[in-house]
């Protein structure tokens, strides 16, 4: 059988992944999250910002992952762009993501995986908004380590939620480095994992066919976490499943 085609957002062109002396500018995802799709046994492509010619490619692809990166500018969630630790955003990623999840959310006709700033702009889409930096609202930051990096964190997810029956457990150790965490909620959304200190880890939207928003980096540790692999496997299986459907129905 042919394998699933999955979509992959990439970074705006100037999120600096990729550093040349012969151009500025680039659309790139890291590679950990086409392995961890290859892995699964999908067939990933990337889809980079930037216009509305996306929407010809979605007959195209049985399922999509909206990826980390830049922070959503807070214009979208009528935050406080004053905030001195906001991350300069891609506004062309921005609308780009923004309106492929709102569209998403209508049709619910793809399984859909939502990677750190993929969960922000799922909660922001669904008309949610952000705290803009974590240490503004918590007396320690446990989601990045004193360079800004990445830092193992623990998750709580609720028992029977659609995380806990692809993980297979409870209990998370998971790979963090998000600044940023939902504030108020979006229409639909349900909270199905919380960190320690209270921030939102994982979200889901009953209802639909198959959803799932994590705030942190699975790709990270999925090539020697298989609990963390599993999410990137239960993807590409709803997406096979979806594929046959489309196919043979």
């Amino acid at each position: 059988m042919t394998r699933p085609v999955i979509g992959i957002t990439t970074g705006g062109r100037e999120e600096g992944y990729i550093q040349s002396r012969h151009y500025e500018n680039f659309y790139s995802t890291p590679t950990p999250y086409v392995d961890a799709l290859r892995r699964a046994g999908g067939n990933p492509v990337l889809l980079p910002p930037g216009n509305e010619a996306w929407r010809e490619l979605l007959p195209l692809l049985d399922g999509i992952v909206v990826t980390g990166g830049t922070d959503i500018d807070p214009i979208e969630y009528k935050g406080d762009s004053s905030n001195a630790h906001l991350l300069p955003a891609d506004r062309e990623r921005d609308h780009s993501e923004l309106a492929l999840v709102r569209h998403l959310l209508r049709e619910m006709d793809k399984p859909l995986l939502c990677i750190c700033r993929g969960l922000q702009v799922l909660n922001v889409a669904a008309g949610g908004s952000l705290y803009e930096h974590i240490p503004d609202i918590r007396d320690q930051d446990i989601h990045r380590n004193e360079e800004g990096l990445w830092e193992m964190q623990d998750v709580e997810v609720e028992a029977g939620s659609l995380i806990a029956q692809v993980m297979g457990r409870n209990s998370l150790h998971t790979s963090s480095g998000h600044h940023q965490a939902v504030k108020e909620l979006g229409r639909g959304l349900r909270v199905t994992g919380m960190a320690a200190d209270g921030i939102i880890e994982a979200l889901e939207m009953p209802g639909h066919p198959w959803l799932l928003a994590v705030q942190w980096h699975p790709e990270v540790t999925a090539e020697r976490d298989l609990s963390q692999q599993a999410i990137f496997d239960a993807l590409v299986e709803k997406a096979r499943e979806t594929r046959s459907q489309r196919v043979y129905t």
